[in-house]
């Protein structure tokens, strides 16, 4: 019964993760950029107005069964399978975790509220009212947090199939070795300095990849390999 379980949650988990990250990247790859053209300008109030709240309702709900799922997988690791919060598959399953956690913080703390301001404006100026002038800025700020979650999981995924897949990766952590505590270090203001991004106001050097989808792309894979890197040279 609880082999049957763990499997139900890993692939709920898998369910909710392929519609989160799937409309995270419909969002950045597809519809941001067709917003900024001429057509999509014309389209946004109708698309913001009648699309994206739908669209929203998937994308938020998809990433808290991730996110639940996913903490049920791991406490089901550590209490009823024993495994040491300090072995390697831990360590590999909860660097991905972290940047899983804080994509979701995100989307419900971040986005979702400042996507609410956008879309209740666009229904008051498409009713003749006023628009609110907080829109704007709310709008990007919501851009900002998806940009980061956008980054951010491509070395979440990296992770998460590296915890069954890679175990040589931090070989050494299972043979009582390793640095750990060093890399957690490293890994979290590595981490922390991008979600920065997302949680402050324009101006962070780590927020000029994130003006085009090329830059985000090419910065979450530059996270990626540091990551990669510290496990490999501190815990391989």
């Amino acid at each position: 019964m609880e082999e049957l379980i763990y499997f139900l949650l890993r692939w709920f988990h898998f369910l909710a993760g392929i519609i989160w990250i799937g409309i995270l990247y419909y969002f950045n790859f597809i519809q941001t950029p067709f917003f900024g053209t001429d057509l999509g300008g014309g389209a946004k109030s109708a698309m913001t107005r009648g699309l994206v709240p739908s669209a929203l309702w998937w994308f938020r709900w998809g990433a808290m069964f991730t996110f639940v799922t996913g903490l049920l997988i791991i406490m089901m690791k550590l209490g009823h399978d024993g495994m040491p919060i300090s072995s390697g598959y831990m360590t590999r399953i909860l660097t991905g975790g972290l940047m899983g956690t804080l994509m979701w913080a995100n989307v419900w703390f971040v986005i979702w509220p400042a996507q609410q301001v956008v879309i209740a404006n666009a229904n008051n100026v498409a009713g003749g009212g006023e628009a609110d002038p907080k829109a704007a800025a709310c709008a990007a700020r919501a851009g900002l947090a998806s940009r980061t979650n956008t980054l951010l999981s491509i070395p979440m995924l990296f992770f998460m199939a590296a915890a069954s897949h890679y175990p040589s990766l931090t070989a050494s952590l299972d043979m009582g070795g390793g640095q750990l505590g060093l890399y957690w270090i490293v890994a979290l203001v590595v981490i922390a300095v991008f979600e920065a991004g997302a949680l402050m106001g324009p101006g962070l050097p780590t927020q000029k990849p994130l003006a085009s989808v090329k830059g985000t792309i090419h910065a979450g894979f530059a996270v990626t390999i540091a990551l990669f890197a510290a496990q490999y040279f501190l815990l391989h």
